[in-house]
């Protein structure tokens, strides 16, 4: 496996350009939010209906959560607390915002899901380089930790 300063210096390859970084510190966050909201009111098969938690969003979560870990000790802690702090936002819009209405919640985080993928496909145009993900899926669970990581990009 790549250790973490490997991951970030691939990634940090295609994102140089100052526009696209801002595009990027912008974006990224948004599309992993608008995942996690899409997702969270998915229960899994096998919840009740009332268990909040139980939901493919924390299924998919728990999952790069593994990946964060083997990756470096801080970053899975980091991304641990952020886990629970996407958990409390998802249920304060799910309950108040969306009055519970799945289909509201999904189709507002569908619609800055789209809006935040064009941002990034046009800081890439501006770059002149093609996103990270397409060389290797695992750059889209990268992105969230270059982006706030502070020791992403080396001096040059």
């Amino acid at each position: 496996m790549k250790s973490l300063q490997d991951w970030l210096e691939d990634y940090g390859e295609s994102h140089k350009n100052k526009t696209n970084i801002l595009i990027h510190k912008i974006c990224v966050p948004l599309i992993f939010m608008s995942i996690y909201f899409m997702l969270f009111q998915i229960n899994l098969p096998m919840s009740e209906e009332n268990i909040l938690y139980l939901n493919w969003a924390n299924a998919f979560y728990a999952l790069a959560l593994v990946f964060y870990f083997r990756l470096n000790i801080k970053v899975g802690l980091g991304f641990l607390v952020v886990g629970f702090v996407l958990g409390i936002i998802s249920c304060f819009l799910w309950k108040f915002m969306f009055m519970k209405s799945s289909r509201a919640m999904f189709r507002y985080s569908f619609i800055l899901f789209v809006f935040a993928w064009i941002g990034q496909f046009i800081g890439h145009h501006i770059e002149g380089k093609k996103p990270s993900f397409i060389k290797d899926i695992q750059f889209l669970l990268i992105g969230p930790i270059w982006v706030v990581y502070p020791k992403r990009r080396k001096t040059t």
